[in-house]
């Protein structure tokens, strides 16, 4: 997300010795105050995004890939006071944006300790390049315009964040959009970064007024009097809507000029093309749709097949496909089609491969095929994430047992008990609980305890509350289920 502008890597110059070995270029040169981000000297280039001094690769220890490091810094040290409060604000609200098609933001911290204060955030790498790189490429093939059925998909992923983001409780403005700062990658899922907040523009030591990108820019942008909203990305959306669809703007060298994007406009061939860019680029911003507005548009609005409705139905419930392991007859009938005139028809397993499936509900889960002009059926709540230490005053003493708790919900995936082995080597047999959790962040936690009679669901799920693995409010639901569980087995049986 914001300030992840990976368009390439480059090295920071640093000199070598005759004995120095390439792999000098992956040393460890900082590393975040809670140990797990670990900076390295490549530099991610940064193009154009006003208020990034410096993107360095880096690594996530923790999960083991590679991140960005961005680092933005302030003009003075009374000026990064004064702000301090504001701009931790701000990034508090990044860093609780969960959107399949936003650029993961994952943390951020300060330090005024240096001469020059620092904001340095944590965000997802995006390899595969941006979308300003694979339209100059595309139009270097001698294509006049992209396939109208590649645009539509791709402005549908982009509206669907950018409704996401105006349709927070306070709206967030992502005031930086353009071809350069959306990636694609490589199954053609479609997500914006660099998402650069009025509050890191102005106070930062880079800010300039000079951009290169000048016609992504609002009309009203940076006039007395106006205030920044919505309005402003819907434009600078619309401007990315024609440079998809009119390739031949690639072609100029320099600013683009009001008199090349009604030229653009004019030399489109379909009508509602033209119209739904026009619309994005009105003048009066008062007269710009809104991103919801630009899904029911006739150029993208489409009828969603129960295919797809079904797909995101089974994503937000977190239901898992049938295992195809268990029933592989092809012949087994899984629906029955009933017509009007009184003709079935049978679905068979042999139509719905579930490698195929399972292959759609991940396209799906991932943000590929968004649903269009429907209100969401679950609220959007804030991604709570778990927090590291962030310095010394946080860590706990040797003798504190108090575990940090956890704050996010969970639901269960599967809890059982089995019989284990025992490491002694004599044959003996232990009885084990297993308790597998998914995590509303997506994770999944795998917990594992060897049973002994007389053990109480009520009991255990407070050692995990203790042991801050499980979430206060989730308590009743999982003491519950490992309490049927035991009940299942004699040997094991207690009273509640």
């Amino acid at each position: 997300m914001a300030g992840n502008i990976a368009l390439g890597i480059k090295e920071v110059q640093h000199e070598h010795s005759g004995d120095e070995s390439d792999d000098d270029v992956d040393d460890v040169v900082e590393q975040s105050p809670c140990g797990r981000w670990e900076k390295r000297r490549q530099e991610v280039m940064q193009r154009d995004v006003p208020g990034i001094d410096h993107s360095f690769l880096a690594m996530d220890t923790e999960e083991g890939v590679e991140v960005v490091w961005n680092e933005v810094q302030f003009s003075e040290r009374k000026s990064f006071k004064s702000q301090e409060d504001t701009v931790k604000a701000v990034f508090e609200n990044l860093i609780q944006l969960d959107h399949a098609n936003i650029v993961n933001f994952h943390k951020f911290w300060t330090d005024a300790r240096s001469e020059t204060p620092r904001v340095i955030f944590i965000t997802e790498y995006m390899t595969s390049g941006s979308l300003k790189q694979f339209l100059k490429k595309t139009r270097k093939s001698n294509y006049k315009t992209l396939n109208e059925k590649v645009w539509k998909k791709w402005l549908r992923q982009i509206l669907s964040a950018l409704s996401y983001l105006h349709g927070c409780e306070n709206p967030i403005v992502h005031g930086n959009l353009s071809c350069d700062t959306i990636f694609i990658q490589h199954n053609g899922l479609i997500k914006i970064g660099s998402v650069a907040p009025d509050t890191i523009h102005n106070h930062v030591k880079t800010y300039r007024d000079e951009r290169r990108n000048m016609h992504f820019i609002a009309p009203e942008y940076g006039k007395p009097g106006h205030v920044i909203d919505c309005a402003v990305d819907i434009y600078a959306f619309g401007m990315c809507a024609l440079e998809m669809a009119a390739l031949e703007l690639h072609d100029i060298e320099g600013p683009v000029l009001k008199e090349n994007i009604t030229k653009a406009i004019q030399g489109l061939e379909q009508p509602l093309q033209k119209d739904f860019i026009r619309r994005c680029l009105a003048e009066n911003p008062a007269d710009r749709p809104t991103a919801r507005d630009l899904l029911l548009h006739p150029s993208l609005f489409e009828v969603h097949s129960l295919r797809l409705l079904a797909a995101h139905c089974m994503v937000d419930s977190d239901v898992a496909p049938p295992d195809n392991r268990e029933d592989t007859d092809p012949e087994r009938v899984l629906a029955v089609l009933k017509y009007r005139d009184g003709s079935k028809k049978n679905w068979k397993r042999g139509k719905a491969p579930a490698l195929e499936l399972e292959k759609y509900l991940e396209e799906v889960r991932n943000g590929l095929f968004p649903l269009t002009g429907m209100q969401q059926r679950k609220e959007s709540r804030p991604r709570q994430r778990p927090t590291t230490p962030e310095g010394v005053e946080s860590v706990l003493s040797e003798n504190d047992d108090q575990y940090e708790e956890e704050t996010r919900r969970a639901s269960i995936n599967k809890c059982q008990i089995k019989l284990k082995t025992q490491d002694s080597g004599d044959g003996k047999q232990q009885d084990q609980l297993e308790l597998l959790l998914k995590l509303d962040d997506k994770m999944n936690r795998h917990l594992m305890c060897d049973l002994r009679p007389g053990d109480r669901g009520s009991d255990m799920a407070d050692d995990l509350i203790r042991c801050g693995l499980i979430n206060k409010a989730d308590r009743d639901m999982i003491a519950i289920a490992m309490q049927e569980q035991l009940d299942l087995h004699p040997v094991l049986k207690t009273c509640k």
